[in-house]
């Protein structure tokens, strides 16, 4: 294990990829011998997301919400056109997505991911065609859009064209890093 400390330039692409098409599949069931709810957030306060955003995202260099103004974030989170799924196992919290129908037609995953203790039990397929089918029922939407990195998950963009999504384009990016970070598990 590297550490990087705080301070550290990184280099990463992001690939943007959409659905122009509602999946045939049907609204998915939980895993077998899972217990667990998806619960729709209420006018979340801001250290609700956060704290869903900090605990997937720790590993993955998820900082730029904590960059954010936090009247801003909040006004972002009050939208009636933005809206937080928390998926919640044994009495916590074990993944999340992010809805935003703020433009016309289109429905972005703005974030999504489940914490680490969560990866590999089964909840990550059923997370995300959840997500997709939710963001697909909004009223009016003809496209549906998320984005992904080389600093999240290895397996997130193949996950991603799995469930039907296609890129539509990519860019290199250079970010420094506001905390240590362990990032060897991030092919070169």
């Amino acid at each position: 294990m590297t550490i990087l400390p705080a301070g550290t330039k990184v280099d990463y692409t992001v690939t943007w990829l959409e659905m122009t098409e509602r999946p045939a599949w049907p609204w998915p069931a939980l895993p077998a011998n899972r217990a667990a709810t998806l619960l729709h957030a209420q006018n979340p306060p801001r250290w609700y997301f956060l704290a869903l955003y900090d605990a997937v995202g720790r590993d993955y260099v998820w900082e730029d919400a904590h960059g954010r103004d936090p009247a801003e974030l909040q006004d972002w989170l009050d939208d009636p056109e933005v809206d937080i799924w928390t998926l919640i196992a044994d009495g916590v919290p074990n993944g999340f997505f992010v809805l935003d129908s703020r433009d016309k037609g289109i429905c972005d995953i703005t974030n999504f991911g489940l914490v680490p203790e969560a990866v590999g039990q089964g909840y990550g397929t059923y997370l995300l065609r959840t997500a997709i089918l939710t963001a697909w029922d909004r009223p009016d939407i003809a496209r549906v859009t998320v984005n992904t990195c080389t600093l999240d998950h290895p397996r997130a963009l193949q996950t991603y064209q799995r469930a039907g999504f296609t890129p539509v384009r990519r860019g290199d990016f250079t970010r420094v890093l506001t905390r240590p970070r362990d990032l060897s598990r991030i092919p070169e």
